[in-house]
């Protein structure tokens, strides 16, 4: 008589499963690290309120953020809700109440250490699925990880919230894009993309951009600001940068978030991109002249 077949241990089973995601976990923020630009030591410590011991990410070199984890360069940030074990929890959007949510980690509780990215522990980009009203915002967060901002959604329709920040987790730091929608009720009527071009006027400047975005290979764009036909020499340093890049991508909304070199190049402001795909895409160029920050914004066809 043949001896009963035995069963499976299935505590090995979990064991071997939990194993197995906890790799997986580990080289996803790995991806992270090497898709975002470089991430080392932290420069500094300065204290910032509610936030005790936060550090500050090294700002040395020209980076981007919202590039994903799947180490493959078409693919951007911002489209989902989680990533590497944090979670995006947003409140609920209601018209003159100010937009409040947490940043969940691996343990399922609000983060509270972030690091100083760009002199803020918290960037918000938010912008309406045609592409239109693009906002830049810095919301603050209470000691108990909740973060809150004021925040005007003036038209019917989808917008798009990107929580873009850097953990101080027990690994190292982790930045991270995620991204959800945020429902405005009323009768949406889509915007046209405006016709691509090179010059922007943004508050009796023109503003113009050298460079073309390349599918797989980063290119320098440049950008240099004019008032009354003459160069502006007066380029002050917003948020420890002087300026800031974001690209978002038509049809998902894809999105990354570029910072240039850290000195003027001749005078412009010059950033490197890799554009993540074909297709359409608006980019926000934020600069600050005479203690005002001011938005440039272009379409691009990228082939």
């Amino acid at each position: 008589m043949s001896s009963p077949t035995p069963k499976p241990d299935r505590a090995g089973l979990r064991l071997v499963a939990f194993a197995g995601g906890l790799v997986l976990a580990l080289a996803a923020g790995f991806g992270v690290g090497r898709l975002t630009g470089p991430v080392s030591a932290p420069r500094s410590a300065s204290a910032m309120p509610n936030m005790p011991g936060s550090t500050a990410v090294d700002e040395s070199q020209p980076h981007s953020h919202g590039m994903t984890t799947t180490g493959t360069a078409d693919q951007v940030g911002g489209l989902a809700l989680s990533a590497s074990g944090y979670t995006l929890h947003p409140r609920a959007y209601t018209a003159g109440q100010p937009f409040t949510f947490t940043v969940d980690g691996p343990d399922r509780k609000p983060v509270t250490q972030f690091a100083i990215n760009h002199d803020k522990p918290m960037h918000l980009v938010v912008i309406r699925r045609d592409l239109s009203g693009y906002q830049h915002l810095h919301p603050t967060m209470a000691p108990d990880g909740t973060w809150q901002v004021d925040l005007t959604l003036p038209a019917p329709g989808i917008w798009r919230a990107y929580a873009d920040f850097v953990v101080n987790a027990a690994s190292g730091q982790v930045p991270l894009t995620l991204g959800t929608d945020l429902p405005v009720a009323g009768a949406y009527q889509p915007g046209e993309l405006p016709a691509a071009g090179r010059e922007s006027t943004v508050d009796g400047m023109s503003v113009t951009y050298e460079g073309t975005p390349q599918v797989g290979a980063t290119a320098p764009l440049l950008f240099r600001v004019f008032r009354g036909g003459s160069p502006v020499t007066t380029l002050e340093k917003y948020l420890g940068a002087y300026g800031h890049l974001v690209v978002v991508r038509e049809g998902d909304l894809g999105y990354v978030h570029v910072h240039p070199e850290p000195d003027l190049a001749g005078g412009a402001v010059k950033f490197w991109l890799a554009a993540p795909s074909p297709g359409r895409y608006r980019m926000f160029f934020d600069f600050q002249v005479d203690g005002a920050v001011h938005t440039a914004a272009y379409t691009v066809v990228v082939s």
